[in-house]
């Protein structure tokens, strides 16, 4: 082979893997043109057009479009620019496939219904700086009005959820979930009220009051039930409930009775509340973040135990 040798088009095809009408459709845009022809009208090429050719089918298999090839082959782009270029389109549309194939492996995992799918796609859809922008108004609707805690306000823009490019199967579900509670009012009223002794890291009333060798003695016993896997709304939990209630009770001189156990839920909901712990478990999920089951506040549980006759999220 050398720069005289001339090649008919089925030539080419047997060099290149291309079949003669691909070939023949480029020579006839012009992509690679044909260096001569025979006195019977056959198409020839030479070995710059073989060389153009096998240029234009790698292009073209790396996805590339005739319209920006024959730039290259013009001279008007350099395949470093045509590459460079390509791979930056290729990511993003990796991207899109990850998250597709994450929306669709959470809507399988859990089940999901037409409708559910449908949110669970148009919300991971979002882009990055729209989900920060959602998070940001959830942020400044909860705490932007007069007489909030500051520290409460940047303790929760400190840890805003980022769903990656390629989320997990959980992050999925985890980002779609918090996108759910952040526009619920009730549960802003919770974030508003439990945030700021969170942020501020201040003892409750109630222990402050009872005291610490009481207080230690709950926590251990709270420890104790939740890392045994009791759920706080069953019979096995009642015993260590009615026990911390009984104790309480006396500190307080009050009767333990239905009463006496509202009250307590109530002022241990004041630094943990079981949505609003709930909400910082999924944000855990959706940044990546080990999510330590030590770290989860064992006062949740004792209000769930509390109120085992009722809904957690009253």
């Amino acid at each position: 082979m050398d720069g005289t040798t001339l090649y008919s088009i089925g030539e080419l095809s047997r060099r290149t893997g291309l079949p003669v009408k691909t070939i023949r459709f480029y020579s006839d845009t012009n992509v690679v043109a044909p260096t001569s022809r025979t006195p019977a009208g056959y198409r020839l090429y030479d070995l710059d057009a073989l060389l153009r050719l096998e240029l234009v089918r790698t292009l073209r298999e790396l996805g590339i479009g005739l319209t920006t090839i024959q730039r290259v082959l013009n001279r008007q782009l350099s395949v470093a620019e045509v590459a460079s270029a390509h791979a930056d389109a290729l990511d993003v549309q990796i991207q899109t496939l990850q998250l597709r194939r994450s929306v669709l492996r959470a809507a399988a995992r859990f089940g999901s219904s037409p409708k559910e799918t449908t949110l669970m796609h148009s919300l991971t859809r979002l882009s990055g700086e729209e989900r920060r922008r959602l998070i940001g108004d959830f942020i400044d609707g909860t705490f932007g009005t007069e007489g909030t805690d500051p520290n409460a306000a940047a303790m929760v823009r400190a840890a805003t959820p980022d769903l990656p490019d390629n989320p997990s199967t959980d992050q999925v579900a985890a980002w779609v979930e918090l996108a759910g509670m952040i526009g619920d009012d009730d549960f802003r009223a919770r974030m508003r009220r439990t945030a700021g002794h969170q942020a501020d890291q201040l003892p409750l009333a109630i222990e402050s009051e009872v005291g610490d060798e009481l207080m230690e003695f709950t926590r251990q016993r709270l420890a104790e039930a939740r890392d045994a896997g009791i759920d706080p709304l069953s019979e096995e939990a009642a015993p260590v409930v009615d026990d911390l209630v009984r104790r309480f009770a006396e500190v307080f001189t009050r009767e333990p009775d239905a009463e006496f156990r509202d009250w307590m839920a109530q002022q241990f909901e004041l630094s943990h509340d079981p949505r609003v712990d709930e909400y910082w478990r999924l944000v855990w999920i959706v940044n990546g973040w080990q999510v330590i089951p030590g770290l989860v506040p064992v006062y949740t549980w004792l209000v769930q135990g509390l109120r085992r006759d009722r809904s957690p999220d009253r």
